[in-house]
């Protein structure tokens, strides 16, 4: 291998890497978008598809075909990580696309129960399903997208944008549906007005896929394709040699995503049926606070650019355990005063994961296997932490004990807080295996010798490895008579 010189060095021109990350956070917008509409819909997909079942019977059933279909996102992580590894993260991002935007029509346009019977609650399930294959390979595609493309020192900030996508996604499938809702009433709302939101995803995935197709391969993965190091990896040796970091990346994941269920897509269903505020009343305060979301997210992106990502990690999972359960009484006062501040209690530590999160994951792995471990790992995390509506529902109607969801967040907490302390820094470096991204000349020499330093600090650690094995060896040696 060739010494790394200052030609080496990416420099990555903004225009593009802004166009890099918008193309990114729609696709990750229409996942949520989709998530953001039936969370909020699921009060009525429970009548239109099961309308013999009792009320509470209905919300979990509705949530259980949001859930379902993470057991298939695996599968599609497999199918998609391996082609973005094999042919290039752009192209098969337009196909994630095009699938999950039409997947997400689909829904709008399953005829009701009342209309073809029991066919109705299983077209919504394969079209879930079809969804869920497709989301499979969309975030964490356009996690390692963002990332390949973002410079060393601003990855945190890029990287925070894809979430920004996912919670302005979320938040506008949650106004629209409650804009539709007051504008014309429960009962069209319940006959025809509940199918509109998911229309709207096709213009935006048809923008998404223009924006997608306009895009260039990215660097790390232009110079790894360029390079000699272009052999197949089996899944066995992702398994054995980066075993540490699937571990930690699960771990990241689970926590982070947990509190995100939790609050975005169980929450709702929770004011609505357990604590019977209407429909709007708590749909209007969320949305209020989700809006405060998206101002910090890019904040504490760039924070975690200066301050590094394990501190969020391990604030964000400490704060899960200590605020939950007075944020849960709060929310159950009826007092829009103490909704909000329980709300805002429990958006802080979420906001503090999910703001790092996209830039901490594509950093654990190589490019050759990039996509491939993160979208088996991400997806088999996400996997457990996408029973949560359901599960929590489930609990809560089973011991009517309305403070599990914030036991639920505290255990989840705990296992944050393990994960962080066993998680080794990656801000301000480069990506595994790729050479130093900079954004100018000027910072590509200062990185260029920060990298050079790095490796010498390697090469001197593992000096000091070597001479302390060799003691050992020493010692062993002359308590063996025919060795000495």
């Amino acid at each position: 291998m060739k010494p790394v010189n200052l030609d080496d060095i990416n420099i990555v021109d903004h225009t593009k890497s802004k166009k890099a990350i918008t193309a990114a956070a729609l696709g990750n917008g229409i996942e949520w978008f989709d998530f953001g509409v039936y969370s909020y819909v699921a009060f009525a997909l429970g009548k239109v598809f099961f309308p013999n079942a009792d009320p509470s019977l209905q919300i979990i059933t509705a949530l259980a075909t949001f859930s379902i279909p993470f057991i298939f996102r695996p599968l599609g992580g497999i199918f998609f990580g391996r082609l973005g590894d094999k042919y290039g993260r752009q192209k098969v991002l337009a196909a994630t696309i095009i699938l999950m935007t039409l997947s997400t029509v689909c829904i709008g346009l399953i005829p009701s129960y009342a209309s073809i019977g029991i066919w109705a609650p299983i077209l919504l399930l394969v079209v879930k399903i079809a969804q869920g294959f497709s989301v499979g390979g969309e975030y964490v595609g356009a996690a390692t997208f963002v990332a390949e493309y973002s410079p060393d020192r601003k990855r945190g900030f890029m990287g925070s944008w894809l979430d920004f996508g996912s919670i302005a996604g979320f938040v506008v499938g949650a106004g629209v549906v409650s804009f539709l809702h007051s504008f014309v009433g429960e009962t069209a709302f319940l006959d025809w007005g509940w199918r509109l939101p998911f229309f709207l995803a096709l213009p935006l995935g048809l923008i998404g896929l223009y924006l997608r197709n306009a895009l260039e391969e990215t660097p790390a993965y232009k110079q790894y394709k360029n390079s000699d190091a272009t052999k197949k990896v089996s899944f066995k040796e992702i398994f054995s040699k980066y075993r540490y970091n699937l571990l930690v990346c699960i771990g990241i994941v689970v926590c982070t995503d947990i509190a995100y269920y939790m609050l975005l897509t169980y929450l709702p269903s929770y004011f609505t049926h357990n604590l019977h505020y209407s429909e709007d009343h708590g749909v209007r305060i969320i949305i209020a606070v989700m809006v405060g979301l998206l101002i910090t997210q890019p904040i504490v992106g760039a924070l975690s650019d200066r301050w590094g990502r394990k501190p969020f990690i391990l604030t964000g999972s400490t704060l899960l355990i200590v605020l939950s359960y007075p944020a849960y009484q709060f929310l159950n006062t009826g007092s829009d005063f103490y909704i909000t501040l329980g709300l805002i209690m429990l958006s802080l530590p979420m906001t503090m994961l999910i703001g790092i999160m996209a830039s901490i994951l594509p950093a654990l792995f190589p490019t050759a296997v990039r996509y491939s471990a993160l979208a088996i790992t991400f997806n088999i995390a996400i996997l457990i932490a996408g029973v949560t509506p359901t599960l929590t529902a489930t609990l809560v109607e089973s011991t009517q004990n309305l403070m599990i969801p914030a036991y639920y967040l505290m255990v989840c907490g705990v296992f944050g807080v393990i994960t962080g302390f066993y998680f080794k820094e990656t801000a301000n470096k480069p990506l595994i295996d790729a050479t130093p991204i900079a954004t100018s000349k000027a910072e590509a020499v200062e990185l260029l010798e920060e990298f050079h330093d790095s490796i010498e600090s390697r090469v001197d650690e593992i000096d000091q490895e070597m001479h302390d094995l060799k003691k050992e060896r020493r010692k062993l040696v002359n308590q063996h008579p025919e060795l000495s």
